[in-house]
């Protein structure tokens, strides 16, 4: 089954831990902060078993990262009427960036990696 994605828009397939896989349509404005949240509002019914308690604790992991939940599709380069695959992990804290990204982050001059009100996915 072939599906038609509109060519300004971004076909993302998001695969769990489980091996289940599952295609949504976004916009290239949509952040990963929205599409877990439209993904926890619109659980897959064959998901049952993974459903989550909370959209917040939903993490998008694209190309080996976590995605912060401001940076949209568009903000990675995703090609638009394409599909592209993304991993989707219940994670409640993340993993600590490692000495790379330390030290990209300490090149910035900030001395912190996030605010108050960072949200990483």
């Amino acid at each position: 089954m072939h599906r038609t994605i509109p060519s300004d828009k971004i076909n993302l397939r998001l695969i769990l831990v489980s091996g289940k896989t599952k295609e949504f349509i976004f916009n290239p404005s949509d952040s990963a902060g929205d599409i877990a949240q439209t993904v926890f509002d619109n659980w897959p019914t064959d998901w049952k078993r993974e459903a989550v308690s909370k959209a917040e604790i939903l993490r998008l992991i694209y190309q080996g990262r976590f995605l912060h939940c401001n940076v949209t599709l568009g903000a990675l380069g995703l090609p638009l009427g394409k599909t592209t695959v993304m991993h989707l992990v219940p994670r409640d804290n993340l993993p600590e960036p490692n000495s790379q990204d330390q030290r990209q982050k300490s090149k910035g001059g900030s001395g912190s990696c996030c605010s108050t009100t960072c949200c990483i996915l």
